[in-house]
């Protein structure tokens, strides 16, 4: 992920490479979503709709969406 050095974390561009940074959007736009509930299709929804997102969402694919929800489990439970 690129990120000029004046950009603050709300205005960061989000790609497939910045999965922390993707988590803690989500986790901002989502904070009672039931985790367990979200299939791989609905996440890429999801991440592809977050406001600074400026990937291609043609290069997300399962094992990226898995990890991307697992660390998203693992950061909301700890």
């Amino acid at each position: 992920m690129m990120v000029n050095s004046d950009q603050t974390e709300d205005n960061l561009t989000l790609d497939w490479d910045a999965s922390y940074e993707i988590i803690r959007a989500l986790q901002h736009t989502y904070p009672a979503i039931d985790l367990d509930s979200i299939g791989l299709k609905q996440l890429k929804e999801m991440i592809v709709a977050l406001p600074n997102f400026v990937d291609d969402p043609s290069l997300a694919h399962d094992g990226l969406l898995r990890e991307i929800l697992r660390e998203w489990y693992e950061e909301s439970t700890s």
